[in-house]
């Protein structure tokens, strides 16, 4: 890794972006061995409020009887309140550009009022049914209250948190848990609900991108655009009507192969990869079954592990292009 910094340097200073004075300052720079507190810190300041606001909850669970409902809505509000007010304060306004806070602890104390937010809009569902007996409408009010703090706040975070919150309105989780436990293939509807939220989530970042609204946000939507879709495209090609999903498997590889070239993210690229190699070989599974009268199943056995090899240098090798193409511009 440091050789090739070393290298990326070189490289930098021969195409003249470097002069040789800041090469040596840098290659001195790095001999100090310093390094940055700084994704340390707030990783554990993220870590801090996943475990105050598991506290919180578990507090609530263990104490239910003693406390009271009305009290533990109303501390919970209290603390809502007081996380947005801070927030409020310090920050800028809304802005259709990137706004950052000019201390990062605040895009924490955001974070903490909406997860506080969810909690108090779930809780009151819970106890007092202010939703009637319609509990995904919890969700989509969770959704709204997100993506609002969201986009005045410009926090990619609670962002996500919104996205999750609509993804369940509709029905889906997208967990680990949820997808090797087969919720979504259990149930076909969920596929064309996932393929719809999904593409509605593309044409609202490609119309959010080309409006200068946010579109510093286009990689959160993308990431989950690309797992909603990818999930739901599996889960129809499983499916008795799986032929209608061949479309969809296309235009979804092609267009995020042409998206992770365009944004130069490696992620989009290889989940496009991986999403296409599956889906191919549900229908590659599906041509065997229907050609075993033909019995062609030993030749296949034969050939299988020469697949395998070959899928795997293949990957590799596609992997290694892209990143090579990624960094064209200090060769």
């Amino acid at each position: 890794m440091e050789q090739h910094s070393e290298e990326s340097v070189e490289k930098l200073v021969k195409l003249g972006f470097v002069t040789e004075a800041q090469q040596k300052e840098i290659k001195e720079y790095k001999q100090l061995g310093l390094f940055s507190l700084h994704t340390e810190l707030l990783f554990l300041l993220y870590l801090s409020v996943l475990l105050f606001t598991g506290g919180v909850g578990t507090l609530i669970y263990k104490n239910i009887d003693s406390i009271g409902h009305m009290a533990i809505l109303a501390v919970n509000f209290a603390l809502m309140v007081v996380c947005l007010y801070f927030s409020f304060k310090k920050a800028k306004g809304f802005s259709r550009d990137e706004v950052l806070f000019e201390n990062p602890i605040y895009d924490y104390v955001v974070l903490t009022g909406s997860i506080l937010g969810c909690i108090f809009i779930g809780y009151l569902q819970y106890q007092y049914s202010i939703f009637g007996s319609d509990f995904s409408l919890v969700s989509l009010f969770s959704a709204i209250f997100c993506f609002g703090i969201a986009y005045y706040f410009d926090s990619r975070m609670v962002l996500s948190m919104a996205i999750t919150a609509l993804a369940a309105f509709v029905g889906i989780t997208l967990t680990p848990k949820t997808v090797f436990q087969n919720e979504i293939y259990s149930n076909p509807t969920l596929s064309y609900y996932g393929l719809a939220l999904g593409i509605l989530i593309v044409l609202w970042t490609v119309y959010s991108m080309r409006e200068n609204l946010k579109k510093h946000f286009h990689f959160v939507y993308f990431t989950f655009a690309q797992h909603l879709l990818g999930v739901s495209i599996v889960a129809g090609l499983l499916e008795m009507n799986w032929w209608l999903f061949i479309p969809f498997l296309v235009g979804f590889c092609y267009y995020f192969y042409t998206v992770s070239h365009k944004l130069k993210a490696t992620s989009l690229f290889v989940f496009a990869l991986i999403y296409g190699y599956i889906g191919f070989n549900i229908l590659l599974f599906k041509c065997v079954d229907f050609l075993d009268p033909f019995n062609i199943f030993d030749f296949i056995i034969i050939l299988s592990p020469v697949y395998v090899i070959g899928s795997i240098v293949l990957f590799i090798k596609l992997v290694r292009d892209f990143n090579k193409e990624k960094n064209a511009g200090l060769q």
